[in-house]
């Protein structure tokens, strides 16, 4: 098994390195210089770009880069969002709340989801079924931004929620003004996570193993906790990684909409800007953070089924 977790470490630093490389050459193409500016005399925007080896070759600046990050763990500054900041001094105060944004609204998400699907699963056919099924449609279906709009004006300008984010408040303050974003964000992966648990349960409840359970004289929600919900929450687990990333993917949008000061809201100035450096961290950020949901995924798997775990276990021996 350690082998297995020190072999999948390699691979997410390896995958890191493409991710980083494929980004640098991208950022690094893109038409215009981060020092266009009618306020800069041409003499002023040369010194700028020899200062930070832009006036060089793309394989020039890709050797700096490394080096810079190698030997000095130097990752550049902030060109126009916060001119010579450190890039990650930058994010320092804009990490925490994305975080507590995304993984509140996966957190929430996840048990809601497995009721919905359990109970649309037990109730096929029926009018609960039905019903979940249309919520369900409709939660994929409407992007999270429309949602985040008609919470805001129904609840916040209508409610007593906060319509934009309490960056001033208390601590609890602040976690109250995120309601309304963490609810734009958890609707599509509840209905995800609904639709796909409720098809692996509907399988798994006419399987053998379950008619066995029944004339052994385990009741219909005893089968289901105890054999049919734990062999349908395998195959769920490969859900939850894309359903991070759509939740990374929709705060870019939700944050502009509530004012919250995260990652998201400024990924989109330091792209429009042209904000090389910061760019980059951005896109790091998000890729360490789907990197690593993939590695705590595949270990989870061994948690949730000890079938894996024991050929986990021959594969390390062997």
């Amino acid at each position: 098994m350690s082998r297995y977790v020190l072999k999948r470490l390699g691979l997410m630093v390896l995958t890191l390195f493409v991710i980083m490389t494929l980004c640098f050459f991208v950022i690094r193409l893109m038409p215009g210089s981060p020092f266009d500016d009618p306020e800069n005399s041409p003499e002023l925007e040369t010194l700028l770009e020899e200062k930070h080896h832009l006036n060089e070759s793309i394989p020039v600046q890709y050797y700096y880069f490394w080096r810079d990050i190698i030997a000095d763990g130097y990752w550049g500054v902030s060109l126009k969002i916060e001119p010579n900041v450190p890039v990650w001094q930058v994010l320092a105060n804009r990490i925490p709340v994305t975080l507590v944004l995304n993984l509140l609204s996966i957190v929430l998400a996840i048990p809601f989801g497995i009721l919905a699907g359990a109970l649309s699963a037990r109730t096929a056919g029926r009018l609960p079924d039905r019903v979940i099924g249309i919520l369900t449609v409709v939660c994929i279906s409407v992007p999270s931004f429309v949602f985040a709009s008609a919470l805001q004006y129904q609840l916040g300008y209508k409610g007593a929620f906060d319509i934009i984010y309490n960056s001033t408040g208390t601590p609890a303050e602040q976690l109250r003004s995120l309601i309304l974003p963490i609810l734009a964000l958890s609707f599509w992966p509840i209905a995800t996570i609904c639709r796909y648990l409720r098809g692996e349960l509907l399988d798994n409840l006419n399987t053998d193993y379950m008619l066995l359970a029944k004339a052994k004289g385990l009741t219909p929600v005893q089968s289901l906790e105890r054999h049919a919900m734990r062999n349908s929450m395998v195959p769920l687990v490969n859900v939850i990684v894309p359903l991070i990333t759509g939740v990374l993917g929709g705060s870019l949008v939700v944050e502009k909409i509530f004012a919250v000061p995260g990652v998201g809201g400024i990924m989109t100035q330091a792209v429009s800007s042209r904000d090389l450096w910061l760019v980059m961290a951005v896109l790091v950020f998000y890729s360490v953070i789907n990197l690593v949901t993939v590695f705590l995924m595949d270990i989870a798997y061994g948690l949730i089924d000890p079938r894996i775990r024991l050929a986990g276990r021959k594969g390390g021996a062997a």
